[in-house]
């Protein structure tokens, strides 16, 4: 397996991409699209590992820092305008591997909310959404999800131990009542980037996977907003938002070559 650094432009300013590979490989590769602020590794070189492995299998992996991040220059105007940095590095990721006719790009947190929001417009065949990010802005709100508190008491009210301190008097009263109408709270109607998330989505004309770590607290609040009746979505129970347990990391790898195909 080769790993290459390449660079390339977008709107003027010089971008960094990678591209790992192996001489022999398959017409189909993967794009990774990095979400956050994070580099093209990932956190702890997942991303860099996740890439490596996927190459070694046959499948040409192309990353890349967007303007304004890591290695990129440019102006960080954060994953809504992150649109054409997603064009020029398909670009680039075709001109470096030519052979490539078929492209899956895969995004965790608001980089599968960026794909969503611009995947009609982009030569892609097939999108992987991991915990996609649904909060307009780049802050996650203090307040719980009210699946993840329902999730909480419920796994309180299976343990023994929880049960006999509510009846022996050990539990805060008061607490327990401003959590049990948290957790009643009505889901609030989606309005703004979650509404453009499910336009773009529904314009795509290829196959979407929703990928969520349902005790990851991006995924809960996606899960929110979200149709659950949705046969896109598949779930594990992880609350590593990357992925990183080495369950996570297996289930998500094997998901992963699902779609990339044969």
């Amino acid at each position: 397996m080769t790993r290459r650094h390449l660079t390339f432009t977008c709107e003027g300013a010089t971008l960094i991409g990678t591209l790992d590979r192996e001489a022999a490989s398959h017409s189909t590769g993967l794009l990774i699209v990095s979400g956050g602020n994070e580099l093209r590794s990932g956190a702890w070189s997942g991303q860099a590992q996740l890439a490596a492995r996927i190459a070694r299998e046959g499948y040409p992996v192309f990353r890349y820092d967007r303007r304004g991040v890591g290695d990129s220059e440019g102006e960080n105007q954060s994953f809504r305008h992150s649109g054409p940095d997603i064009a020029a590095a398909l670009a680039a990721f075709r001109a470096a591997a030519p052979h490539v006719a078929r492209i899956v790009a895969f995004g965790n947190c608001d980089a599968a909310a960026a794909l969503m929001l611009n995947a009609p417009a982009l030569p892609i065949a097939a999108l992987v959404l991991a915990n996609p990010w649904t909060i307009d802005g780049e802050e996650a709100p203090n307040a719980m999800p009210a699946s993840a508190i329902r999730s909480r008491y419920l796994a309180k009210l299976a343990n023994p131990r929880e049960v006999w301190r509510l009846l022996t008097g050990g539990v805060n009263l008061a607490k327990l009542a401003r959590g049990l109408c948290s957790a009643a709270s009505p889901t609030p109607a989606p309005a703004g980037l979650v509404e453009e998330m499910r336009t773009g989505l529904a314009a795509f004309s290829g196959a979407a996977t929703i990928l969520l770590a349902s005790r990851d607290r991006t995924a809960q609040m996606f899960s929110e907003v979200w149709d659950s009746a949705d046969l896109r979505i598949q779930r594990i129970d992880s609350a590593s938002h990357s992925f990183s347990d080495e369950a996570a990391r297996e289930w998500l790898h094997a998901r992963l070559i699902e779609v990339l195909g044969p």
